[in-house]
Parts: structure tokens; C-alpha cells; sequence
């Protein structure tokens, strides 16, 4: 069996430090990180003074507590300058199409619209709109909808407050919040989400969001194929998809849990 790999003890306990800040509505006090860590309160505060020093995490004196500093934003914001869904996503897509012969897409929440930035044809099928660049009404695409499963409800009524117009492109679709938040529960407890012919006639789709460990979706992997008679989804689809989208959750280091009911 091969040995660990070896630590950097310091190094470790400063990542573990900014982790568990990453992860939190606000800052903590030194001695909530300690506990939580489990690290001795003179190592922690060795950590954050050095975080501190170095710009990745701002010490609130009067509140005596401690956040992410401007250079942990900088990392954040490096992270999406390099596209890393983009670099990421275009593999797995390019090998889910050739697993199952149907087009695929990657496609992000901005606000209440979906906006797609990676798109895969397969052979032999006709063009869709998810192109790269297009953005479409969450509500309506399956993509949209297995994200929107994993948005907080005070996110979800912020982007869709009284009086919203539910834009359909054909039939089908929520028309409503009331009934958009229905069908959201079934998708946080399916695991996925489908839409049928809401965003083109005889054409249907399944997508699987991709979590962070907070929970919060950062992206989408859909797949697209012809309408069954019975409005199902083909099982074997649905598997590559999941496994499409556990994939990329793991190289993006994130986890992938099932959407839990939010409040």
C-alpha cells in the first residue's frame, strides 16, 4: 500500500484555516476556528496573524474576529479568469456525446437566466440553442432548473419576486412561481431535472447540477435528445449525465451531494 503523502503541518492547518472561513456567512472568532479545527488556540492565532501579513484573511479588531482578506478574492477571481469550467467541462462533454450519441451542454446561473459556455454536438443531430454564449430563462431548461433545486428560497424569491412574467417559448413550462417552486421540490428529491419541449418542440432534456461543498450550484451538465412518447428520460442517459457531472465536481475539488430542501 503506498505511504501518505507528506505535509507541510503548517501549511495544512493555514489551508484548513482559509477553507473553513470560505465556507462561512461571515467572520468567525479565533477561538470558534480552534474549536472547529480542533487546532490549539496559539497555532490558530499563529495562522492568522501570518493570513493576515499576507492579505488572505482581514482581521476585524473591534468585532475580534477574522474573514477573507482581498488576496483570497484575487485567488477566486484567478480561478475564473482561467475559464476552468470551459477547460474542464469540454473533455467530459466531449466523451459523454460519444458514450451516448446525444448532445450535451455546460451551463451556468447568471440571475434567473442560464448561460451556456460549453456546447458538444453529437453526429448526426440537428443544432440546438444552447450554443456557446446563449443565455435562456432558467425556469424553462433543465439545466437551469437542477440549480435553481439547489438556490436558498430567499435567493429564489429575490430573483423571481411578485410580479414576475414567466416567459415560455412554447406550451409548456412553469408559468409561475408557485409552480415553478413545486416542481423544483421533485427535482431536489430526483436528483435532476428534465424539461419537455419547453424550450423546442419534440426535443427533451436532462441535466445534473454540479454542487460546491457549501451546497451552492456552480454549474450544470444537460443532455439533450428526442422526445420519448411517454415523456421519460432513457435511464442509460441518465446515468452518464450523473456520472458526467460527479466527474467534474471532483476535478473542480468540490463535491457533488443530491440538492437538499433549502428555507
Amino acid at each position: 500500500m503506498p505511504s501518505p503523502s507528506p505535509k507541510v503541518p503548517a501549511l495544512d492547518a493555514g489551508l484548513r484555516v482559509l477553507g473553513l472561513l470560505a465556507t462561512q456567512r461571515g467572520p468567525l472568532a479565533a477561538s470558534t476556528i480552534a474549536t472547529r479545527l480542533d487546532l490549539p488556540r496559539s497555532t490558530v492565532y499563529q495562522l492568522l496573524t501570518s493570513l493576515t501579513e499576507h492579505g488572505f484573511v482581514l482581521h476585524l479588531v473591534e468585532a475580534r474576529k477574522y474573514g477573507l482578506g482581498i488576496a483570497a478574492f484575487e485567488l477566486g477571481s484567478g480561478f475564473t479568469r482561467q475559464q476552468p469550467l470551459t477547460l474542464l467541462g469540454a473533455p467530459l462533454l466531449a466523451t459523454l456525446v460519444d458514450r451516448t450519441g446525444e448532445s450535451a451542454h455546460l451551463g451556468v446561473l447568471h440571475g434567473a437566466e442560464v448561460v451556456y459556455v460549453v456546447e458538444e454536438r453529437a453526429r448526426h443531430r440537428g443544432a440546438l440553442v444552447t450554443d456557446v454564449g446563449v443565455r435562456l430563462p432558467a425556469h424553462l431548461t433543465a439545466t437551469g432548473k437542477s440549480m435553481l433545486a439547489a438556490t436558498p428560497t430567499a435567493q429564489l424569491r429575490a430573483l423571481y419576486p411578485p410580479g414576475t412574467a414567466f416567459v415560455r417559448r412554447t406550451e409548456t413550462g412553469p408559468g409561475d412561481l408557485r409552480t415553478l417552486r413545486h416542481e423544483l421540490e421533485g427535482i431536489r428529491a430526483a436528483g435532476y431535472a428534465t424539461e419537455d419541449g419547453a424550450v423546442t418542440p419534440g426535443l427533451s432534456s436532462v441535466a445534473v447540477a454540479v454542487l460546491d461543498t457549501t451546497g451552492w450550484p456552480v454549474a450544470s451538465i444537460g443532455s439533450t435528445y428526442a422526445s420519448t412518447a411517454d415523456g421519460g428520460v432513457p435511464p442509460s442517459l441518465l446515468a452518464e449525465v450523473r456520472r458526467t457531472a460527479d466527474v467534474l465536481a471532483r476535478r473542480l475539488g468540490t463535491s457533488a451531494p443530491a440538492p437538499a430542501a433549502v428555507d
